[in-house]
């Protein structure tokens, strides 16, 4: 009679380091499964608002450019030519009389995606670009240009 009430106890025991052993084989790979779809599901919405953010950037960047250029030109008198471009914020041009510069820390800054900004002064008319992800004119979505003037 003895040993059975010490079979039971070891049986019972046996049963309980069986079941705080951890997670099987199956269940780890159920959980992997959930997580890879969850992870294609939400990862392309999350990669899309990063490039949105990216667009927004460029368009907070040029309008503060446009806003540094109309500083120079009520010190100049004038915006700064297509030739002399926006490196006339940070470095005073020959003909700038009235400079009080520079007008960002640094340098220029570039666009998001590392590629500079283009400016034209065509008589008065100014235009900031930036081409976009893919650095060429065009596009469309990331890869759109980005300008201060439509």
């Amino acid at each position: 009679m003895e040993t059975t009430r010490t079979q039971r106890i070891s049986s019972s025991a046996r049963a309980r380091q069986l079941r705080i052993r951890g997670f099987t084989l199956i269940e780890l790979l159920v959980v992997l499964a959930i997580l890879t779809l969850l992870a294609g599901l939400v990862g392309p919405r999350v990669l899309g608002q990063l490039g949105g953010a990216k667009v927004k950037t460029a368009a907070v960047q040029i309008a503060d450019i446009d806003k540094a250029l109309e500083i120079y030109k009520l010190d100049v008198g004038r915006f700064p030519s297509t030739e002399e471009g926006l490196d006339a914020l940070v470095k005073q041009p020959g003909s700038a009389n009235g400079w009080a510069g520079p007008y960002f820390k640094g340098s220029v800054p570039t666009d998001p995606w590392g590629h500079p900004y283009h400016y034209t002064n065509t008589g008065g008319t100014l235009e900031i670009l930036s081409l976009g992800a893919d650095g060429a004119p065009g596009g469309e979505g990331e890869n759109a240009d980005i300008r201060n003037k439509q």
